[in-house]
């Protein structure tokens, strides 16, 4: 797969890098949640929720039945909502606020089908039972007047309707009794019309009369039935109960703003924090890990782990005598006291000495006394079998001439999402500018869920595939045997001299040497192989005048 295959597939938000830097980013949520629950707290402290009046009235509907569904009860609620309701309770309290404001101090909820819960604040005790009440009879009034309005409504409609049957009926009445005066000269037909005619206006007279009658007694059944059930009171308050309800409700919301922050920012910063990417671009393979030194405790177990990867270190490193550097990203005290332990591993071969270019820290301090020998930059020459070590910093500011002056190679050490992209970039640049090979690198407090792979697969790696003074041997070649002669069959060697003269001579593939009269073939030689171990990485390979002058 190629440099730009691997870009396409490679998505635009590294969920796993995402996770490990919101995770990394845990003071920042864990801060801005403790700050939620702190505020919320707070508020229901110096905040504290009105008093809540509640009452429940039972309504009755004339049209009401098993079969319905709740409609009546939200058409309740709806007009409990009003202004016209809301302004008939102001005028019982003789109130002069807007009723539009005043529709945000009180609720409704229907409970069951005839029973309604009104919730009313106010700015005292005493004024949310007034505000209860007042809102109560308003609606009660205002329900009770509805229904007796459609009431009459419909009774007055029904007696239309009869007084209408009624002065129909007379003329048929006069008709009839015209018609029986004629004694035998009545007509039987006729008789029998008007006879049906008067029969079926008394039924509808009489049903008209009967329906009045009950419109009228069904709103006195729903002005008896509609009252207050419940009281207005005042609802208990717990204190401790709405200081956990607005301190969780702080908690949860300071967590969502710190972890959309932490997300947000590790997106933005980009800075690296998986030890794949680290790698990849430093243009080096990772080849130890040290985990965050603790502040107070288990500073023998810190100490022991870093004399483990000082041991590390000291075998990647030549065996023979030379220089190497420490280069500190982000983590001054590790690296100078790595420095040391490897000074002290050292130390048990031959000479060593340290140079000391780490800004903040104290070598000889550190060192103590003892065999190590702490220097400044540019002291004494590197004796015949010293080894050199140099403690240096590739903090943005640093003078990058002055680092070849600290070791032949380097280790980096490089504390996780420090250090920008572009910076690792800059990083990996000057070093092979400045021809200085990388021997690996020292990631300083990992991820503990980081089990990414470190290993630079695509480039030159002196750590993990030896080193100069180790050198695997090339495979001998082989001795080339001698190619025997080809001979021409007699079918094939035609005369072509005689029509096109004298034939050309055959084109020799291997070039032949005399020997007693005999041609024999050269022996083939392999091409030189090229020691690279020393050189950078081939992904940041610096471009030589010789090759420049080439191009």
């Amino acid at each position: 797969m190629t440099s730009a295959e691997k870009a396409k597939s490679e998505p635009l938000v590294d969920l796993q890098r995402l996770v490990v830097s919101v995770r990394r980013r845990r003071r920042l949520w864990v801060a801005t949640a403790l700050l939620g629950l702190i505020a919320g707290g707070l508020v229901a402290m110096l905040l504290p929720s009105p008093p809540t009046a509640v009452a429940q009235i039972l309504v009755i509907h004339p049209d009401d039945s098993p079969t319905d569904s709740g409609t009546l009860m939200r058409t309740d609620v709806a007009v409990l909502k009003t202004t016209k309701t809301a302004g008939e309770a102001l005028k019982k309290l003789n109130s002069t606020q807007a009723p539009e404001e005043f529709l945000k101090d009180y609720d409704g909820l229907g409970l069951t089908n005839n029973v309604l819960q009104l919730t009313v604040k106010g700015k005292t005790k005493d004024e949310a039972l007034a505000r209860a009440q007042a809102i109560s009879d308003a609606f009660i009034a205002e329900y009770i007047g509805r229904n007796q309005a459609a009431a009459a409504a419909q009774q007055k409609a029904l007696l239309d309707q009869r007084n209408q049957a009624q002065n129909e009926l007379t003329p048929i009445e006069a008709s009839i009794v015209t018609e029986e005066a004629k004694g035998r000269n009545a007509n039987p037909a006729q008789l029998e019309r008007l006879y049906s005619r008067r029969a079926e206006l008394t039924s509808k007279i009489s049903d008209y009369d009967g329906r009045a009658q009950e419109a009228g007694i069904g709103t006195p059944k729903v002005a008896a039935g509609t009252q207050i059930v419940d009281a207005p009171r005042i609802l208990p308050h717990s204190l401790l109960k709405t200081l956990a309800t607005d301190a969780g409700i702080g908690f949860a919301l300071g967590l969502l703003v710190g972890l959309g922050l932490a997300a947000i920012t590790s997106v933005v910063k980009d800075r690296p924090v998986l030890r794949r990417e680290i790698s990849q671009h430093l243009g080096a393979s990772v080849i130890a890990q040290l985990s965050k030194p603790p502040r107070f405790l288990r500073s023998s177990r810190a100490a022991t782990g870093r004399q483990r990867v000082a041991a590390t270190l000291v075998r990647a490193v030549r065996p023979e005598g030379g220089s190497v550097s420490l280069l500190d990203l982000g983590a001054r005290q590790i690296t100078a006291a790595l420095a040391v332990d490897m000074a002290r591993e050292l130390a048990e071969k031959g000479p060593v000495s340290l140079v000391d270019d780490l800004p903040k820290t104290n070598l000889r301090e550190l060192a103590g006394e003892g065999p190590i020998t702490v220097l400044d930059r540019g002291d004494i020459p590197v004796a015949a079998k010293e080894r050199r070590i140099g403690v240096g910093s590739i903090e943005p500011g640093t003078a990058w001439t002055d680092l070849e002056f600290l070791g032949e190679e380097t280790i980096l050490v490089v504390r996780t999402g420090y250090a920008n992209t572009e910076w690792l970039h800059t990083v990996a640049r000057q070093l092979a500018d400045r021809r200085i090979p990388i021997i690996g690198v020292v990631v300083v407090d990992p991820d503990p869920r980081d089990h990414t792979d470190g290993t630079l697969w695509d480039g030159l790696h002196t750590a993990l595939r030896g080193r100069a003074g180790a050198v695997p041997e090339s495979r001998p070649v082989p001795e080339s045997r001698p190619v025997p002669e080809r001979k021409t069959s007699p079918m094939r060697r035609m005369p072509v001299e005689r029509v096109h003269g004298p034939a050309p001579k055959p084109v020799e593939m291997f070039p032949r040497e005399k020997k007693n009269g005999r041609r024999h073939p050269t022996p083939y030689k392999r091409p030189e192989e090229h020691d690279n171990a020393d050189q950078p990485t081939k992904r940041f390979s610096p471009v030589s005048p010789d090759n420049a002058e080439a191009l």
